[in-house]
């Protein structure tokens, strides 16, 4: 990300915001409500084209980039999922092979990674479930085994644990890190602040839509620099 800037109507959003994000890392995104983290996450995601700045994918302009090259190299987590109709559980996670599908549909290849994005997010249990009936936190792992299914190379999740118990926050966290461990660039923003320290190699913070810090955690969770974040001393 190389100089962002990005408005909501007439309000600046982010101004000036340029990082880089490497494979092989989890990176949390930290700040107060309304710092900038979900628009951030989506211009990075090319789901929001900048006033200003550029976003690059290993050295190509991302918006330039064919939306099912985008689709199969990046998958995003929105905060706020729409769930549009009352499908299966298997399916939804189906949908996360669009961008690989040929002209027959799935084939044994997909089946393969839709039934291993379902392991990995402990939904195996839900397949035959109408998602709209579920709970919260079983919608919120059925979402992440959809982007699983898509075998990204990115994975950007806008709060990801909202709606997970401890157990299953504890197994999300080590899905994330056995993903960086296996070469994807994971991308998480978050609000808890002991789970960003605990699974983070590294933390971004923003404060009123700029760079506050950038780095591992120990560094970029500093007293001084919560305290310019969030206004708390922690």
């Amino acid at each position: 990300a190389q100089n962002l800037s990005l408005r909501a109507g007439h309000h600046q959003v982010l101004t000036g915001v340029s990082a880089q994000f490497m494979p092989g890392q989890v990176t949390a995104i930290l700040g107060a409500n309304g710092a900038g983290k979900s628009t951030l996450l989506a211009a990075l995601a090319g789901l929001t084209r900048p006033v200003d700045g550029l976003v690059s994918l290993d050295g190509a302009p991302l918006l330039q980039l064919p939306s099912r090259t985008r689709a199969q190299r990046l998958a995003f987590i929105p905060q706020t999922p729409e769930i549009a109709w009352g499908l299966e559980v298997r399916a939804v996670v189906g949908l996360g092979r669009l961008p690989w599908l040929g002209a027959r549909g799935l084939s044994a290849q997909d089946v393969v990674a839709v039934d291993r994005a379902m392991a990995a997010a402990q939904v195996q249990g839900l397949a035959d479930r109408d998602i709209t009936a579920l709970s919260g936190g079983e919608r919120a792992r059925a979402l992440i085994a959809r982007a699983l299914a898509g075998e990204p190379e990115w994975l950007l999740a806008d709060e990801p644990y909202a709606g997970l118990d401890p157990r299953h926050a504890l197994e999300a966290g080590e899905l994330f890190r056995r993903l960086a461990g296996e070469g994807a660039g994971v991308l998480l923003t978050l609000h808890d602040l002991t789970l960003a320290a605990r699974l983070a190699d590294r933390v971004l913070v923003l404060g009123h839509g700029r760079v506050l810090a950038d780095g591992p955690p120990a560094d970029a969770m500093s007293p001084a620099i919560l305290a310019a974040a969030y206004g708390v001393d922690a």
